[in-house]
C-alpha cells in the first residue's frame, strides 16, 4: 500500500494514476455526465460515480446543472467517502469534459487537492490498464469539509454588471456557430447568440484527441486573446465547458478566473435579445 500521495498540478496522467492506484488517500471518481449506472459499463477500478446530474446539482431550478448548496455538496461528496484529505481524481468517458466541472466544483468548494485525469476513460483504456464494471460506492462515509469560495462562480446578476461595464473579459466556450448565432441550441427553443462584450474560444480548440494540448500552447492561445492581469468570466452552454477554458487557464498561470454558472442556457432565456 502506498502512503497518502499529494498533486501539485490539476491535471494528472493516465500513467501517473496507474502508478498510485494503491495509494491510501486517492479517491476516483467517474465524473461523465448524463451516465446512466449500470453495471455493464465499465471504469477505473474502484472508481465512485459523481452524478452531476442529480447528486451535485440544484435540481429544483429551471436550468440544467446548476450550482449546489453547500450542505448539498458536502454531504454527497461524503457519502462517496470524500475526506478532507483526499486526493481526488476525476475522469470522464470522454476524455475531456464533463470532469473538468467536477474539478471546479471541488476548488469552488475549497478543495484543492483535486485533478483531472488527462484524456480520461478513453486514454486509460488507449494504454490498456486494467478496469471493472461499474458498481455503486458503498464504503464509510467521508469527513469532507465544503468551504465555499465566492470567487470562482459568477451569476446572472454579475454577468449583466460585467457585460454592460465591462469589468471582467467574458470568454465563451462553445463553437463558433452557436456563439454566432448560425448553428442551433441543443436545448430545444433556446434563442442563438451571445452574451454582449463576450468573445469566442471554442474549448476544442485547447484539445486533441481528448487530451488537453501540451502547456505551452494552450497558454499561447489564451495570451492571444487576454492577458493575465485581467478579470475573467468563462462561459459556454450551460456552465461544463466553460470549466475546461478555467482549466486550461489555470494551468497557464491565470489567477482571476470565474465561471458563470448558468451560462448561455440562463443568459438567452432570461434575456431576449
Amino acid at each position: 500500500m502506498i502512503t497518502d500521495i499529494s498533486i501539485a498540478s490539476p491535471i494528472v496522467s493516465v500513467e501517473w494514476l496507474h502508478k498510485n492506484l494503491e495509494a491510501s488517500n486517492l479517491i476516483i471518481l467517474d465524473g461523465t455526465i448524463n451516465k446512466v449506472f449500470d453495471i455493464s459499463q465499465t471504469q477505473i477500478p474502484n472508481a465512485r460515480f459523481f452524478d452531476i446530474k442529480k447528486k451535485f446539482s440544484d435540481v429544483n431550478t429551471p436550468f440544467p446543472s446548476t450550482f449546489p448548496a453547500k450542505e448539498q455538496f458536502e454531504n454527497e461528496a461524503r457519502a462517496l467517502g470524500i475526506n478532507k484529505n483526499s486526493v481526488v481524481v476525476v475522469y470522464d468517458d470522454k476524455g475531456i469534459y464533463s470532469s473538468a466541472r467536477v474539478w471546479w466544483l471541488f476548488k469552488a468548494f475549497g478543495h484543492d487537492n483535486v485533478a483531472v485525469l488527462n484524456g480520461g476513460l478513453p486514454s486509460w483504456k488507449k494504454r490498456g490498464y486494467e478496469t471493472e464494471n461499474m458498481k455503486n460506492y458503498a464504503g464509510k462515509s467521508g469527513d469532507f469539509e465544503a468551504n465555499y469560495k465566492q470567487e470562482y462562480m459568477k451569476f446572472f446578476d454579475d454577468i449583466k454588471e460585467a457585460s454592460k461595464n465591462k469589468t471582467h473579459c467574458i470568454i465563451d466556450a462553445r463553437s463558433k456557430g452557436r456563439f454566432k448565432g448560425l448553428e442551433p441550441e441543443p436545448r430545444e427553443g433556446l434563442r442563438g447568440g451571445n452574451i454582449p462584450n463576450s468573445i469566442n474560444l471554442p474549448f476544442k480548440d485547447l484539445l486533441v484527441d481528448g487530451e488537453l494540448k501540451p502547456n505551452k500552447d494552450i497558454e499561447k492561445t489564451l495570451n492571444k486573446i487576454v492577458d493575465k492581469e485581467e478579470r475573467i468570466i468563462f462561459s459556454c452552454g450551460s456552465g461544463i465547458t466553460a470549466c475546461i477554458l478555467a482549466l486550461g487557464a489555470n494551468i497557464s498561470g491565470y489567477k482571476n478566473i470565474s465561471v458563470y454558472d448558468g451560462s448561455w442556457t440562463e443568459w438567452g432565456s432570461l434575456v431576449k435579445e
